[in-house]
C-alpha cells in the first residue's frame, strides 16, 4: 500500500498540453477516481503512472520513489483495460498466470497466487474455462484477478465497465471496491460516468484541458462545486445568472431576474465581492414545490412538463421566461395541472459561482 504523489506533471503532444502542470496527492489505500470530458487528460495521466507515456516535465513519486522515468515493467502497477485483453486460446487459470510466468516465479508459487487471486473475485470454480465462455462480468473479473495477482504496488483502471451493460456495471462497481478494500490498494480509477465515481470513490479529481478543476469527496465535488464546469458535469443543475448584492462570513446574497437569492460560494478560494457577476448552482432536487409564496429564495411560475418515473417526478418549471429542472422525489404522481406555484430552495443549495 502506497502514496502516490504527482508534482506539476506536464505532457504534450505537439501543441496540444494534455497535462498542464498537474498537482495530486493520492493517499494509501485510497479509490481515486478521474473524471472529466473527452480530451481533458485523464487518461493520459493514467497512461503516465503505468510509464506507457514518458511525460515532458515534472515528478510521480510512489511512496518515496520517483518512477517518472522508471519504464512500466518496474513500476509493479496492476492495470485494467477497457477491453478486457484475455488470451482467448488460453484458460481462465492461464490468463492470470500469465503476468507472474513472465516475471519467472515457481510453479507451485504461480498455482497458489493464481487459486487465491481467482478466489477473491469469486471466480475460483472457472480456471478451466476460455474467455468465450464466460459472460462479460466474468471476464471482467478475471481481469481483475490478472491484475491483483502480481501483487501491485497500486492499481490503474481505464473505464473497466463501460464495455458492460447497466446491471453488470452496478454490480462490477461494488466489486472493484470490495476487492480493492480488501487487498488495500491504491486505486487510481478513470471513468466519464458520474454515477460510478460518486457511488465508489474515496476522493476524486476533475479535470478539463490538462488541467485540475477541483478535489474532493464525491458529496463536497457535487454538493459544493468549485466552478460552472464541474456543476455541469457532475450531475445535473440549474444555473441562474446574477449579481452579488452582499457578503458575509458565510454566506452571498445575490439578485437575480428570478428574484434574489441567499446562498454560499462555490470556491471559498475565490473571493466574491459585491456587484461581482456570478451564477447560481441549483441541483433539480433541491428545488421544493407548494402553494404559498415561501419567506426567501422563493420564485413564481408554473409547470410546463411532468414525467412520472416511479421514485421521481420530472418538472419543467417555467418562471420568468426562464426553464428550470426540478426533480420531486417519491411522489404520489406528476400533477402539471397546478395552476402557479411557488419553487423555494434552502440558501445552502444555492450555489454561488464566479461567472
Amino acid at each position: 500500500m502506497i502514496s502516490i504523489r504527482i508534482q506539476q506533471l506536464t505532457k504534450r503532444f505537439g501543441a496540444v498540453a494534455a497535462l498542464d502542470g498537474v498537482d495530486l496527492t493520492i493517499a494509501a489505500g485510497e479509490m481515486y477516481f478521474l473524471l472529466g470530458p473527452s480530451g481533458c487528460g485523464k487518461t493520459t495521466l493514467l497512461r503516465c503512472l503505468a510509464g506507457f507515456y514518458e511525460p515532458d516535465g515534472g515528478r510521480i513519486l510512489f511512496g518515496d520513489d520517483d518512477v517518472t522515468r522508471v519504464p512500466p515493467h518496474r513500476r509493479n502497477t496492476g492495470m485494467m483495460f477497457q477491453s478486457y485483453a484475455l488470451w482467448p486460446h488460453l484458460t481462465v487459470a492461464e490468463n492470470v498466470a500469465f503476468g507472474l510466468e513472465e516475471r519467472g516465479v515457481a510453479k507451485p508459487e504461480i498455482r497458489r497466487r493464481v487459486a487465491e487471486a481467482l478466489e477473491s473475485v469469486r471466480m475460483g470454480e472457472f480456471g478451466a474455462r476460455k474467455p468465450n465462455q464466460l459472460s462479460g462480468g466474468q471476464q471482467q473479473r478475471v481481469a481483475l484477478a490478472r491484475a491483483l495477482v502480481v501483487r501491485p504496488r497500486c492499481l490503474l483502471l481505464d473505464e473497466p465497465l463501460s464495455n458492460l451493460d447497466a446491471r453488470l456495471r452496478l454490480e462490477m462497481r461494488g466489486e472493484i471496491r470490495r476487492v480493492c478494500k480488501e487487498f488495500k490498494l491504491t486505486t487510481v480509477y478513470v471513468t466519464h460516468d458520474q454515477k460510478e465515481a460518486l457511488s465508489i470513490a474515496d476522493r476524486m479529481a476533475v479535470l478539463d484541458r490538462g488541467h485540475v478543476l477541483q478535489v474532493g469527496t464525491p458529496a463536497e465535488v457535487y454538493r459544493r462545486p468549485a466552478c460552472r464546469m464541474v456543476a455541469n458535469f457532475i450531475g445535473e443543475t440549474d444555473f441562474v445568472a446574477g449579481r452579488v448584492t452582499g457578503v458575509t462570513a458565510g454566506g452571498v446574497t445575490v439578485d437575480t431576474a428570478l428574484g434574489r437569492f441567499d446562498g454560499v460560494p462555490g470556491n471559498p478560494a475565490q473571493p466574491l465581492a459585491a456587484g461581482a457577476s456570478v451564477v447560481l448552482s441549483i441541483r433539480p432536487e433541491c428545488w421544493r414545490l407548494q402553494a404559498e409564496a415561501p419567506a426567501r429564495n422563493g420564485i413564481r411560475g408554473r409547470i410546463g412538463a411532468a414525467v412520472y418515473l416511479g421514485e421521481m417526478a420530472q418538472y419543467e418549471f417555467v418562471a420568468a421566461g426562464q426553464v428550470l429542472k426540478i426533480v420531486e422525489l417519491n411522489p404520489r404522481s406528476a400533477d402539471g395541472a397546478r395552476g402557479e406555484l411557488f419553487a423555494t430552495v434552502a440558501p445552502e443549495d444555492v450555489v454561488v459561482l464566479a461567472d
